[in-house]
Order: C-alpha cells, then sequence, then structure tokens
C-alpha cells in the first residue's frame, strides 16, 4: 500500500469500520496503545450498550461520512460533560458539522461551555533528569504577579530571561548570607542538604576486622568514598559517620519486628536497601517514604528489610 493509499483510507474511514472492533486484535500489539483506546471509546458509545438507544442510532447514522479521527475527537471533549443526557444531545448537534478537523475542534470548544475547575494552591516536584528537577507552583495571581517583577528587576534584560529568573529565584530562596549559603552566616534562607555518610560493612568483613585483619579490607561509604577496616575501628560509631552491617546474599540485618512504622535504624537500613522509592516512575526519595508491607502489619507483615 503506497502513503496516498494508505492516507486516502483513513481520510474515508468512519464509523462504521469500528462495527467489528476488536480490542485483543493481536494487530494492535504493533501500533500506539493510544489509537486502540481511541477506538474503543468510540466504539463503545456507537456500538455498545446504552440506554439512550434511539439517540445512537441517530449518532450512527450523522456520523456516517465524518472521518474516524474527528470522531475521536469529538467523544475526547464530550468526555469533560459530565451529564449523559446533554452528552448525546451536544454529540447529535455536532455530528451535523462537516470541516476540518482545527474547524472542528473550534466548533466544539464554542459548543461546549464545561467550567474550567478553579486551580488550587499547589507546589509540585518531578523526579530528577540529567541532575535537574522541575517544581511548579500554583498560587495567588498577586503574589505570583510580584515575584515575576521582583526577578525580572534582579536580571539582565538584553539576555534570555528564564534561566536568569530560575539563578535569581533559588538566590532569594537561600537567602544572602544567610543559613542557606555555604558561609557562616546567621540568616534564615533555605539550608544546603548536609551529606550522611554511612559505612556499609558486610558481616565476613566485620569478622576480619573484629579479629584483627582490618588493614586488609575495604569498605564502601554511601557517599563514594572508602576506608580500610583499620581506619573504621578507630572511628566507628563515631559521630561524623554511621555504621550498618550487610549479609552478602540477604541484605541488611539487625532489623526487629517491634512497631508497625520503622524506627530511625531501621529507617536508615531501608534507605540503603532502596535509595529511592522502589514503585517503576516514583521519583520519592527514601526520606519521604515509608517502609513498605508486603504482607500487611495486622497480617504479621514484618518491618525487618530480612
Amino acid at each position: 500500500m503506497t502513503f496516498r493509499e494508505i492516507l486516502e483510507a483513513l481520510a474515508h474511514a468512519d464509523i462504521s469500520v469500528l462495527q467489528g472492533f476488536d480490542e485483543s486484535a493481536p494487530a494492535f500489539a504493533a501500533l500506539d496503545p493510544a489509537l486502540k483506546r481511541k477506538w474503543a471509546q468510540a466504539h463503545a458509545t456507537y456500538f455498545g450498550a446504552t440506554k439512550f438507544t434511539r439517540k445512537q442510532a441517530d449518532a450512527r447514522r450523522l456520523a456516517a461520512g465524518m472521518p474516524l479521527d474527528q470522531i475521536c475527537l469529538l467523544e475526547r471533549k464530550l468526555a469533560a460533560v459530565a451529564d449523559l443526557a446533554e452528552r448525546w444531545r451536544l454529540r447529535l448537534e455536532l455530528l451535523r458539522f462537516r470541516g476540518s478537523y482545527k474547524a472542528l475542534s473550534r466548533r466544539i470548544d464554542d459548543t461546549i461551555t464545561t467550567p474550567k475547575p478553579t486551580p488550587k494552591k499547589q507546589c509540585s516536584f518531578s523526579k530528577s533528569r540529567s541532575g535537574m528537577r522541575n517544581m511548579s507552583l500554583t498560587y495567588s495571581e498577586r503574589d505570583i504577579a510580584d515575584l515575576e517583577h521582583l526577578l525580572r528587576s534582579l536580571i539582565d534584560p538584553s539576555l534570555p530571561a528564564a534561566e536568569q529568573m530560575a539563578d535569581a529565584l533559588v538566590s532569594l530562596l537561600r537567602g544572602a548570607g544567610g543559613a542557606g549559603t555555604d558561609g557562616a552566616g546567621a540568616g534564615v534562607g533555605m539550608p544546603y542538604a548536609a551529606p550522611r555518610p554511612i559505612i556499609l560493612v558486610p558481616l565476613p568483613e566485620w569478622t576480619r576486622i573484629q579479629s584483627g585483619h582490618g588493614d586488609e579490607v575495604q569498605l564502601i561509604l554511601t557517599d563514594g568514598t572508602t576506608m580500610t577496616g583499620a581506619e573504621f575501628l578507630a572511628r566507628e560509631f563515631g559521630a561524623d559517620l554511621e555504621v550498618a552491617a550487610f549479609h552478602p546474599a540477604e541484605g541488611a540485618v539487625n532489623l526487629y519486628r517491634a512497631k508497625r512504622f520503622a524506627n530511625d535504624k531501621q529507617r536508615t537500613l531501608a534507605s540503603m536497601m532502596s535509595p529511592t522509592c522502589p514503585v517503576p516512575d516514583c521519583r520519592h526519595g527514601a526520606d519521604h517514604c515509608e517502609i513498605h508491607h508486603i504482607t500487611a502489619w495486622r497480617h504479621g507483615g514484618e518491618t525487618n528489610l530480612a
């Protein structure tokens, strides 16, 4: 099939081609899942069970000849209408329209007058990517306008504004010369996170250190540095480092079933086993998570890791 042929086929395919729609068809495995979802939605509307059977029959008649892509656009935008009877009324009205995809989109937007929800105050953060994160803030328009005005007053207008305003905002949050700087000021700016290196000591190495063979053992800290077993003994349980024992196969040890929520030691060891949430695509680090019980606590689930 040539490009022209497939383009013509798509442009002339209308609602009738979905009469035999089968979402389990193997060919869908090679296509964008969004396409299957759109077609499934349209099929359910025009051929599925409904109490509006007469309106459904009228809709199929009116949809004849309308490109399938336009029908899918119509159904996507009609989903914003909560009342089913009103949705059918609007559907029958809009199915009479004939024109380009963009023209139909404008007509739908002009016809559907569903009020948009009022934005709520919120602040959200994305997961890290290439050492950067996104922050999104929704707040009073007056306060945001004041913030934008201040940030623009702190930049060079002859240069691109976005990156300069980002730097200016962080400088404001840190607080010049205050707690948020690398200096010893006494301000109230946003503080820098204090690194917390922890020594990971496998049990066999722990035994060798305790038996006097510390010089032969190389230990790794969570900040990426290393030390010998002898250096570890000199600083064991000191003020600057924390120590965690690990079994080479089972992982963190010396954990107990005492409470539903993890104590400080359990939380520390859990964060070493999973520095970030193990759920796919979750951006949260261990500092903002609770230990998950695969078996519920009330059913005997352990707060332990091993």
